[in-house]
């Protein structure tokens, strides 16, 4: 039978679990029929839930709206087409046509977003576009000069720029890589990405190991994380599935970037789909799921439980996505599967179970539950273990 957790709050849930790392032993995956020890189910408030709810609601609003608009910073669009919005630092090739013969004038915007051309002194020109501009110097030349003739282009772009961070390709010539990247008109935060190197792929597999802990490391298609690219616009973060936009062509999350936002593509874990084993095995570590798919496969890379382990009491630690974070614990024994044959509690494993061998018979798993929560936030949540405890250095993978 499964051994469901409730939550009280999300944060009440995750801070739980701080106290007890070392009250606890390793989990381990258990079968389809479980023999634990039932679960009071916690619960969010309806308040939380609905004040969650509500806030997912409006970012999914915001980015679909900052995916949709026609003006920003950066641009503006004139007649149904997009143009540049100039602004001081930007640099502006003036060209004054005598028939065909063209004399060139650089200006550079000064701070006061203005510039100076021939007989005409601080034109305004931060907020124009550059066909605006060519108009107003065209009108005050026509009070010196007959019919005259200019062009007007931007000659580096200076005033909007973004930040670019995370896993972004470096290649040459030409600047890529993170950095420092100005806005040249309307830019989607795909076109940025692509200009700036493309997300980064290829990253392979490797292997650590030190002592009674182990780290394998799964192969993985790409090490840039496309479904959680961060955007922080004006002090306010957003998550955005580029993957979808990619693949799926989703454009509402395809947001169109501002001057002054920061960007980062975020790095996948290195390993591919991993089960953790951990408590009284020989070795514990992150094993790859194919090599790990069962409770009994899992236990063996790990070298099988230590002649200290309660083989009768293993715990799997599964998390669901349509729970919202609240996991199912399973109860397990080896010596059921190993002995009697009871292959029912041989569970499948699935990507990021946890697996746990205890060194004591768990007695109240509501006082486990809350004894072990620090570990599942550090293993499944480690921004969020980061952000309620500090320092990971103080969790360390012993034995109970």
């Amino acid at each position: 039978m499964y051994c469901r957790l409730k939550k009280t709050t999300l944060a009440t849930f995750w801070v739980l679990t701080a106290v007890s790392l070392s009250a606890c032993s390793t989990y381990i995956p258990h079968a389809l029929e479980a023999r634990g020890v039932p679960v009071r189910t916690l619960k969010p408030s309806a308040e939380d839930v609905a004040a969650a709810e509500k806030a997912r609601r409006q970012q999914e609003q915001d980015i679909a709206a900052m995916a949709a608009v026609r003006e920003n910073q950066s641009f503006t669009e004139r007649r149904g087409t997009p143009e540049y919005l100039l602004g001081p630092g930007d640099v502006l090739k003036i060209t004054y046509w005598e028939g065909a013969k063209g004399t060139e004038h650089i200006a550079e915007v000064r701070a006061d977003g203005k510039i100076s051309y021939a007989f005409m002194d601080d034109v305004p020109v931060s907020g124009r576009t550059v066909g605006e501009l060519h108009e107003a110097l065209l009108e005050g030349l026509k009070r010196y000069i007959r019919a005259p003739r200019l062009e007007v282009v931007v000659k580096e772009y200076r005033s909007k720029t973004v930040l670019l961070f995370g896993q972004i390709n470096k290649i040459s010539p030409g600047p890529s890589g993170p950095g420092k990247y100005a806005l040249k008109g309307k830019t989607t935060i795909l076109d940025l990405i692509v200009t700036a190197g493309g997300p980064v792929t290829g990253r392979g597999s490797s292997y650590t190991g030190t002592g009674q802990t182990q780290v394998v490391v799964g192969d993985e298609g790409g090490n840039a994380d496309l479904r959680n690219v961060e955007l922080l616009r004006r002090g306010k973060r957003y998550t955005l599935n580029l993957y979808d936009v990619m693949f799926k062509g989703d454009a509402s999350q395809n947001v169109i970037v501002d001057a002054g936002d920061i960007v980062t593509v975020p790095e996948l874990p290195v390993f591919g789909e991993r089960v953790y084993v951990l408590g009284e095995v020989n070795a514990q570590g992150i094993y790859r799921l194919k090599d790990a798919s069962d409770l009994l496969a899992s236990l063996s890379l790990a070298g099988g439980p230590t002649r200290l382990a309660v083989k009768s009491d293993i715990k799997i630690i599964r998390e669901y996505q349509e729970r919202k974070g609240d996991p199912v614990i399973l109860s397990a024994s080896y010596d059921d599967i190993t002995k009697k044959g009871d292959i029912a509690q041989n569970v499948a494993l699935k990507n990021g179970d946890i697996v746990w061998v205890p060194r004591i018979l768990i007695g109240d798993i509501n006082e486990w539950i809350t004894n072990t929560l620090p570990l599942l936030d550090y293993l499944l949540k480690p921004a969020a273990y980061r952000e309620a405890y500090g320092d990971s250095q103080n969790l360390r993978f012993l034995k109970y």
